[in-house]
């Protein structure tokens, strides 16, 4: 399979560059910073995720792409939102359909209600750009799935995922090593089209 990954060189995209490596996919990994990649990717394009040429060489060719990227902060409010429609713009033109897109669960979460009401004053910005974020992955004809993650840690991987449509009970730890097969499984799967899903550890 040839994988682009966006965000390859954040915390949870190396997770996802090496093990998407280790299962023989060729991998076009696109990151701000070329020099913090840790694995060894058959392509490297770097730059800004609104950078349209860039994003246009990151996808060319590719099956899936899948897109890592974190909310924006005061400096930059809409980084996310802005990124992945660049993204999308390049699948478009490039005829790419698959996209795998996260995002933080606590945008739908409704329990802890106290934890909740907190990060939501704290990561108010980052999580208004994931909102945008999801509002124009599904706003779009791509084959997308929107992929929900909490709680993450960088423990090892303990194989006990769990992934709902429907919002979850009480959120538990998910380790980045398991959402990097989570990721990649549904990459290869071809299922969950046009669908947000849950996911956390057990």
């Amino acid at each position: 399979m040839n994988l682009t990954l966006v965000g390859s060189t954040g915390h949870t995209g190396r997770h996802v560059l090496a093990e998407a490596l280790r299962r023989g996919h060729r991998v076009t990994a696109f990151t701000r910073n070329a020099a913090a990649l840790e694995a060894r990717p058959h392509a490297v394009v770097e730059g800004d995720g609104r950078d349209l040429e860039k994003m246009r060489a990151a996808v060319a060719g590719a099956d899936v792409v899948i897109s890592i990227i974190n909310g924006g902060d005061s400096r930059d409010p809409h980084r996310a939102a802005e990124a992945t429609r660049t993204v999308m713009r390049a699948m478009t033109e490039a005829g790419v359909r698959r996209l795998i897109a996260t995002t933080p669960y606590p945008i739908v979460a409704r329990r802890p209600v106290l934890v909740l009401w907190l990060l939501r004053r704290l990561l108010a910005t980052q999580y208004a750009d994931a909102r945008e974020l999801e509002r124009a992955v599904s706003a779009g004809d791509l084959d997308w799935t929107i992929v929900r993650l909490t709680r993450l840690t960088d423990r090892p991987a303990t194989g006990a995922v769990v992934i709902r449509r429907e919002l979850l009970g009480m959120p538990h730890a998910l380790s980045r090593a398991d959402v990097a097969t989570t990721l990649l499984d549904i990459a290869q799967e071809g299922h969950l089209s046009r669908v947000a899903v849950n996911v956390n550890g057990r």
